[in-house]
């Protein structure tokens, strides 16, 4: 017997959004039925995204004196949509959500 796993991630839409125009991740191009589906008003994309978050004491007290980088995954979401005045707005950095 086999268990369904589930993959991929969710990004909500900013509020009043139907269809987007267009949706990048990390500046690239993504493909609508390819690479994300639109669904409930959220992005289902088939693959993991991940977002580093935020940065703990340590992590940047390293960073700020110069002892360590980080170097985490971190995909951005950005969504190129029409507004219901009829203007191009773009929604960058949208949380991902597993």
């Amino acid at each position: 017997m086999s268990k369904a796993v589930r993959t991929g991630t969710r990004v909500r839409l900013p509020a009043g959004v139907g269809r987007p125009t267009e949706v990048y991740v990390n500046g690239v191009l993504q493909r609508e039925g390819g690479d994300f589906r639109v669904e409930d008003g959220e992005l289902r994309f088939s693959r993991e995204l991940q977002q580093e978050g935020r940065l703990g004491f340590w992590r940047w007290a390293s960073i700020t004196f110069g002892i360590a980088g980080t170097y985490r995954r971190n995909d951005v979401v950005d969504v190129i949509y029409e507004t219901a005045a009829g203007s191009r707005t773009v929604a960058s950095g949208l949380p991902v959500e597993p």
